[in-house]
């Protein structure tokens, strides 16, 4: 899940995501026929491992809710394929691997953020072609999911259309976004002062058109709650707001979002990233 720079991660500059406590389980097992997926992406991780098997995946994360769940589904795919046909590929691999299966899927505009927490959990600093983890916080998050499914790729390439046309105006939102990642690195032990760059990092959004009617009552009703920032995370167009929240109004927050006819999952960040399962 996107803390900052979302969208502007596409142009190289940088951004913070964080794995949060939903996960996604997948089973994958050796059989001698291949079993068709029904995502490009699953396909794709039997063929970056040149295997053929069935996989079975059990989802806490919806889908199209800009919480990252392909590059989840893609990042624990490659792992329980590596783990079932002992192919010891490093987490390192693993994260790589899912970034380029990423990068195909969605037509050469993907970023390497949500497999990179996907596969090594915690927070992350997406800087160009790097990748280095922050220190690990305890925050008090609400998520909300709007309901209305949307599509990365599409909201990408809106994007990529209006930067076309107006890049005098783009750019500049491009330079704000990185200003405003850049400052929260700074913050993240700090929830009322990171809150206020979330705020702004959601009016950035709100300029490069991500935004919709369902997400600004969302993002406001968190506020209004008590949160200390609020904002759009992922490609935007639908999908979901994050709330940072002092720990006693994280219900209430919750409450608020639930108030606006979307679902609120109340998390905070996993340290751990992608694992096997025991009794599985």
């Amino acid at each position: 899940m996107f803390l900052f720079g979302e969208h502007a991660v596409v142009y190289g500059k940088p951004g913070i995501a964080m794995a949060i406590k939903p996960r996604v389980f997948v089973t994958v097992r050796n059989t001698p026929r291949a079993q068709k997926a029904k995502s490009p992406y699953i396909d794709g991780c039997f063929e970056a491992m040149g295997v053929v098997g069935s996989v079975y995946i059990n989802s806490q994360i919806p889908s199209s809710s800009g919480l990252g769940s392909s590059a989840a589904v893609t990042v624990a795919t490659l792992c329980a394929i590596n783990d079932e046909f002992k192919m010891n590929k490093t987490r390192e691999d693993i994260a790589n691997m899912a970034f380029e299966i990423e990068k195909t899927v969605q037509k050469g505009r993907a970023s390497p953020t949500d497999t990179t927490v996907s596969s090594y959990g915690g927070i992350v600093l997406i800087s160009g072609g790097s990748r280095r983890r922050l220190p690990p916080q305890n925050m008090h998050l609400v998520i909300g999911d709007s309901l209305v499914s949307h599509s990365t790729a599409r909201m990408v390439e809106q994007v990529a259309e209006l930067k076309k046309k107006h890049p005098e105006i783009v750019d500049p939102v491009m330079n704000a976004i990185e200003g405003v990642t850049l400052a929260g690195i700074h913050q993240l032990s700090n929830p009322r002062e990171l809150g206020r760059y979330m705020n702004m990092n959601h009016n950035l959004l709100e300029v490069l058109g991500v935004g919709n009617n369902q997400l600004g009552k969302m993002v406001l009703a968190a506020r209004s709650a008590g949160a200390f920032g609020a904002k759009i995370t992922g490609a935007g167009g639908g999908g979901s707001m994050v709330a940072l929240c002092p720990k006693p109004l994280k219900h209430r927050v919750a409450a608020a979002i639930e108030s606006c006819e979307a679902r609120a999952i109340v998390t905070g960040i996993d340290t751990e990233g992608a694992r096997k399962e025991k009794n599985v």
